[in-house]
């Protein structure tokens, strides 16, 4: 597992107009070849008059299966393009498809280039890019005395609590990044005397959008 990528977490669309040329750009989330086949074929028949769609999609972790389509246009006029627009913002699990209405003017292979590059561009400005994180779940349990340490030190090292818990103990849920996690365990050890029992989770991925914390 890698420690941290980008995706699309909410699709948009966007569209540029270039000498009569209209470029509906859509993109969204995919987590398979299957998802992104389907999402193509779904924007095909909502286009159906329209003459090229074209596409690009990035799928796995580690970016393990891309493709791209001109469908029709001039080799590495349109697919290539879209596909440079996603790689060079880091966005992995991510399909983008263009539709071209032709508007009568022939724009040559560089207007081609800039207009499905920049359709794409336009989409992404409308959509919701999150940087998934890997993180693991640890759960710290203490006296209440140690409470308020263990509160500073998370707040202090922008530790995320999932959860809190209070009986005749306090326990806590935090989500660590796992680049941090032998740091944090031996400051919450270190900051309670040694009192505070941590119990390693699971690793799990995570993000923010717009503010809120998103599990994966």
């Amino acid at each position: 597992m890698v420690e941290s990528y980008k995706i699309v977490y909410e699709g948009a669309d966007g569209e540029l107009v270039e000498k009569k040329s209209r470029f509906i750009a859509q993109i969204r989330p995919v987590a398979s070849e299957e998802e992104a086949f389907a999402f193509i074929e779904e924007v095909r028949k909502k286009y159906w008059d329209a003459r090229h769609h074209c596409y690009a999609y990035i799928i796995g972790e580690r970016a393990q299966t891309a493709r791209c389509s001109d469908d029709g246009e001039p080799s590495q006029t349109a697919g290539k393009p879209m596909m440079d627009v996603l790689a060079g913002e880091g966005l992995h699990d991510v399909c983008a498809v263009v539709t071209r209405y032709f508007g009568g003017t022939l724009l040559g292979t560089g207007g081609l280039v800039r207009a499905y590059s920049g359709a794409v561009k336009e989409a992404l400005l409308n959509c919701s890019v999150v940087e998934k994180k890997l993180g693991v779940q640890l759960e710290v349990t203490a006296d209440y005395n140690s409470v308020g340490k263990i509160q500073y030190i998370a707040a202090q090292e922008g530790i995320d609590t999932l959860e809190s818990r209070y009986s005749d103990k306090a326990e806590f849920d935090f989500l660590v990044p796992v680049a941090v996690k032998d740091s944090f365990q031996a400051k919450i050890t270190e900051g309670t005397n040694g009192r505070a029992r941590i119990r390693t989770g699971k690793e799990l991925y995570y993000g923010m959008n717009r503010g809120e914390l998103i599990v994966f």
